[in-house]
């Protein structure tokens, strides 16, 4: 039994290169989160991951960031769990209030599945003679891409347009929605740009700003109140803050976004990913202890 799991969970994962992304950070954005959380990892932390990786991901965690999303066409239930739905215009979040699925079935939103996934993780601490009840591997793998998809601003954006997936724009001359110009077109116009079209210098240029314009910042991103393992309603606040005060801003339906916008938000876009980065190692710190 425990064979033919570990032979499905391998199809899943070849999944990856099969499907295109439509949800999340986009490809490189997870991957740029997962590769800045790795190089950030304590010895025991990178021990616990390399051991609870599959092997296709040769211990490369960025290899498989995106597999959250590939398998939602297989664990239904999980599509929920990569956003968060606030309120139109309060520009502000509570868990109580707002970490629900449509038909309201409590803790069914991204900062309850960081909760859910962290505690489940917590379980390998409890050593070899402890089974858990728990897949550790999509534990880790859930958790990882859930760090990035609640560090983009829009996963965590207003109900009525749905993190805006239904406001219609151009960026500069294609047609797409606000929420894609989010996941991935910033970040794309970013790499050609800047970065020859190639991830690993977005993430080096993140990598970069992390250890020098933000390194005054970066104790209190990796910090948890009350010391808590991790704290997503902290991220989920600032999330709907961005969305508020560069998402949304000076945007409406058949909106056409250049340069204006582009320059302005694209620090945003590598600001958040750092963030996400940052406290993925964080917490894996923590869990992994």
């Amino acid at each position: 039994m425990e064979l033919y799991k570990f032979h499905v969970f391998l199809a899943m994962v070849a999944v990856l290169f099969l499907f295109p992304v439509v949800h999340g950070w986009g490809l490189d954005g997870h991957y740029t989160v997962c590769k800045i959380a790795q190089s950030r990892l304590s010895k025991a932390a990178a021990d616990a991951v390399e051991k609870l990786l599959p092997t296709s991901a040769n211990g490369d965690l960025a290899s498989v960031c995106i597999w959250a999303d590939r398998v939602k066409f297989h664990y239904h239930w999980s599509s929920p769990l990569h956003y968060i739905d606030t309120p139109d215009n309060l520009c502000n979040y509570q868990y109580k209030r707002d970490c629900k699925d449509e038909d309201g079935v409590e803790d069914r939103c991204v900062a309850g599945a960081i909760y859910n996934y962290t505690n489940q993780l917590l379980s390998y601490n409890k050593g070899n003679d402890h089974v858990s009840t728990y897949n550790l591997t999509e534990s880790l793998l859930f958790l990882s891409h859930f760090f990035g998809d609640i560090h983009q601003p829009l996963h965590v954006g207003f109900t009525s347009d749905r993190g805006g997936n239904t406001i219609d724009v151009h960026w500069y001359t294609r047609k797409t929605v606000l929420h894609h110009v989010w996941d991935s077109s910033i970040i794309e116009t970013v790499e050609e740009r800047y970065d020859d079209s190639n991830v690993d210098e977005l993430v080096d240029a993140i990598q970069k700003n992390i250890t020098i314009g933000w390194a005054d910042q970066v104790n209190s991103w990796e910090s948890c109140s009350d010391n808590k393992t991790s704290c997503p309603d902290i991220y989920a606040s600032e999330g709907i803050k961005a969305a508020c005060d560069w998402a949304y801003k000076g945007v409406s339906e058949d909106s056409t976004l250049e340069d204006d916008y582009f320059l302005t938000r694209y620090p945003i876009v590598q600001w958040r990913l750092a963030q996400g980065g940052v406290r993925l190692a964080a917490t894996l710190n923590r869990i992994f202890k």
